[in-house]
């Protein structure tokens, strides 16, 4: 069995999970997140806890059972604490903006590149350089961050780009002259 797949998952209180046919619902002061089971995975909700099960022994029910109960781990503490992510610009002339739902990325090209910013993610811009990244869904978060990433890559040579706030990255030498 899943050592992961097999452990309860408590619930902190303001959480409520609802199990209505293959759809599981976690409400919480964050927000509220759905997520669809697959065939041969079961959840039951009892004594403040969240219990995933398995109907048989195939393969890809038991690849399920410990993604479906780390999700709605996730889930739980997505609408409790919430997830963030922080990434800065570096280069010179590099910044970013935030205009109502749209972001806004000068980083060395011609015209400015526009990101909207998907519902459910809360965006701050400090100094022009730092972006805050906050949610409930912890795929949403990561996911936006990366495709914020996405928009200039860190450069080896330079260093200069959108990345990961602590993310190291290995210098390479440039060319050497005679």
């Amino acid at each position: 069995m899943s050592r992961i797949g097999k452990k309860p998952i408590p619930l902190p209180t303001g959480v409520d999970v609802k199990v209505a046919g293959s759809v599981v619902s976690v409400k919480g002061p964050l927000g509220k997140l759905d997520w669809t089971l697959k065939p041969g995975i079961g959840v039951t909700v009892d004594k403040g806890q969240v219990v995933v099960t398995r109907s048989s022994d195939e393969r890809k029910v038991r690849a399920m059972h410990g993604l479906v109960r780390a999700e709605l781990n996730n889930m739980v503490e997505g609408v409790t604490k919430g997830y963030e992510r922080n990434m800065e610009i570096t280069g010179v002339g590099y910044k970013a903006a935030i205009q109502g739902r749209t972001m806004s990325f000068n980083v060395g090209y011609i015209n400015p590149v526009l990101y909207p910013v998907p519902t459910g993610i809360d965006v701050k811009v400090d100094k022009q350089t730092l972006i805050n990244i906050k949610g409930s869904d912890k795929r949403l978060v990561g996911q936006v961050a990366a495709n914020l990433r996405a928009i200039k890559p860190p450069d080896v040579y330079k260093q200069k780009g959108v990345r990961y706030v602590g993310e190291v990255l290995r210098k390479k030498e440039g060319k050497t002259g005679k």
